[in-house]
């Protein structure tokens, strides 16, 4: 069980943090948007534009409500989140949306973009062990199957979510002229051929390499009975007793 500090717990905490985070960042950014040009003026520095702000007042509301989600999921179909996946999930929202978009790591910090596409491999591969678990309303049923079959289980969720992910970028890339998929270098000079591709399978890559590895290492805890990746496992929540029949 987590620590809690004052009846609210470290995970709980630390949700708070990253809401207050995008709320405070949201008033600036909304601001922003009101005060930033609409195009950039030729032969003068590129700047950042209104449709720039749009997009992060976009990403940081998307933000809040992955934030919320998980909490709107679970009492929707009656499943408790372990403590520890929720905590990596609140480190990756943070990590991707907030320092990733809002603070621009994505462009000042070397491989950031790399880095989290493999941690969230990782993580999702975890958390498809478990979630054969949820799907089959039967917390042994990890035990049951044949760790092969949950590996591979494990594995097609995780990169199936990841390629999800690429599909956003692609449309947002799309919708509202934007560069996630680093199609153009930072000048705006369109890539062409395998360049233009470069960002975009690396992450592909790399989320398969995260999620593979964990994989590995769960397939391989299954055959020799140590499914540590218990700790990640999603469980029904059980009626209360002495409830109304």
């Amino acid at each position: 069980m987590l620590t809690k500090l004052k009846g609210v717990s470290i995970a709980q905490w630390i949700a708070i943090f990253i809401f207050v985070s995008m709320g405070i960042s949201m008033i600036f950014i909304t601001v922003e948007i009101f005060l930033a040009p609409v195009e950039q003026t030729p032969g003068q520095p590129k700047v950042t534009l209104r449709s720039d702000y749009i997009f992060l007042l976009f990403e940081c509301v998307l933000g809040v409500i992955i934030l919320l989600l998980p909490t709107i999921l679970s009492h929707r179909f009656k499943f408790e989140i372990p403590g520890l996946v929720y905590i990596l999930f609140l480190i990756f929202l943070y990590a991707s949306i907030y320092l990733g978009t809002v603070q621009k790591f994505y462009s000042t910090v070397p491989h950031w973009d790399k880095i989290l596409h493999t941690f969230s491999g990782a993580m999702l591969g975890a958390i498809g062990f478990s979630f054969v678990n949820l799907l089959n309303n039967d917390k042994h049923v990890v035990m049951k199957m044949k760790p092969g079959f949950i590996s591979v289980f494990a594995f097609c969720f995780a990169v199936t979510l990841g390629a999800f992910w690429e599909i956003y970028e692609y449309t947002f890339d799309g919708l509202m002229n934007l560069n996630m998929q680093r199609y153009n270098l930072s000048n705006g000079t369109p890539l062409a051929g395998r360049a233009a591709l470069a960002d975009t399978m690396g992450d592909i890559i790399v989320d398969v390499v995260g999620s593979l590895v964990f994989v590995l290492i769960g397939y391989w805890a299954l055959k020799k009975g140590r499914p540590w990746m218990i700790n990640f496992e999603f469980k029904k929540k059980q009626p209360k007793e002495g409830g109304a029949k």
